[in-house]
């Protein structure tokens, strides 16, 4: 672990973090590590999951770093160190995701026109979620994009159908915007949370430190309406067959078959409707996290990646 925490727990002392506005005003936490001179190979748009921080993936950020990739990311309305969408600070609330699809459209223009490119989007889970989304609506054209264990279904104890009445349910009988439950990734689960993200005990402990060090960057469990809107979300992107047989991107999907959070079924699914994607599986090796799994799952994944932008994003 000692040898590569300096990419793990500290920002780069190139990088920049700082704050952007969307057109509405909403303050988004964003993070920049260019490239500079000849060493350029282009830029890549990371973003997070769910609950997430870009911190967790400063390992990822390095490694594409030293490939000549310029790195930006920003944490999700509501959640991180971007403005919050709740009175509870430890609850990840949005009022639609359509909100979120906005954010992302308005930041990529932005990006795009400061950045040398070529241009990817990368996303991992609900990240991976609204890119897809985004590009089937025409709201971003990158040049390729990586979708890590996206959330294109939701995996819940009882089932996502009757998950999403009981959510409808709740949302009315009371304020929308409280938390669905307590401390872990889903509800009325024996698995830690740990067990859910990654077999890797050292990764794991990274985004722990990130918690202890800026606490205000927690988020915590997703308000009812997260809940709900996010499995309308779903439903409407896979039955847009038509958008999604309509996308020109080349696409890479990264799913792990013991994925506990999100169902790689219906990514695979999705992925069967696209002209241009190919599909990198794990197995049990790896749970949601495979970019923060062990070596020997993240060494595939990363060479997955490096193969996929190397033979489909030429160097402009």
């Amino acid at each position: 672990m000692a040898s590569s925490i300096l990419y793990r727990r500290a920002i780069p002392a190139s990088a920049r973090i700082s704050m952007w506005r969307t057109p509405d005003g909403w303050p988004l936490r964003t993070f920049a590590w260019p490239v500079e001179g000849a060493a350029q190979r282009g830029s890549i748009l990371f973003q997070t999951g769910r609950g997430d921080v870009f911190e967790k993936y400063l390992e990822l950020f390095s490694r594409l770093h030293r490939s000549g990739w310029s790195v930006t990311a920003f944490d999700w309305r509501g959640q991180g160190g971007s403005g919050r969408m709740s009175d509870n600070p430890h609850c990840g609330h949005i009022d639609d995701f359509g909100t979120y699809i906005g954010d992302l459209n308005a930041f990529f223009a932005d990006w795009k026109a400061k950045t040398p490119g070529p241009h990817v989007v990368m996303g991992h889970s609900m990240g991976g979620h609204l890119v897809l989304r985004a590009i089937a609506e025409s709201g971003i054209a990158p040049d390729a994009a990586i979708l890590i264990a996206p959330m294109l279904g939701l995996k819940t104890p009882v089932g996502a159908r009757l998950t999403e009445i009981a959510a409808r349910i709740m949302r009315r009988l009371g304020n929308p915007a409280r938390p669905a439950w307590k401390g872990n990734e889903k509800p009325n689960t024996t698995e830690t949370r740990q067990s859910l993200l990654t077999h890797d005990a050292d990764r794991y402990s990274d985004e722990l430190f990130w918690q202890q060090a800026q606490p205000e960057l927690l988020t915590g469990p997703p308000s009812w309406n997260w809940l709900v809107e996010a499995f309308a979300s779903c439903r409407r992107l896979r039955k847009d067959v038509d958008s999604l047989r309509r996308i020109s991107t080349p696409i890479l999907m990264l799913l792990a078959d013991a994925d506990g959070l999100v169902d790689p079924a219906a990514a695979r699914a999705i992925a069967a409707e696209l002209p241009d994607a190919q599909v990198e599986r794990f197995g049990p090796e790896s749970a949601h996290e495979i970019l923060r799994e062990e070596d020997s799952v993240r060494s595939r994944a990363i060479a997955a990646i490096e193969s996929f932008l190397n033979e489909r994003v030429p160097t402009e």
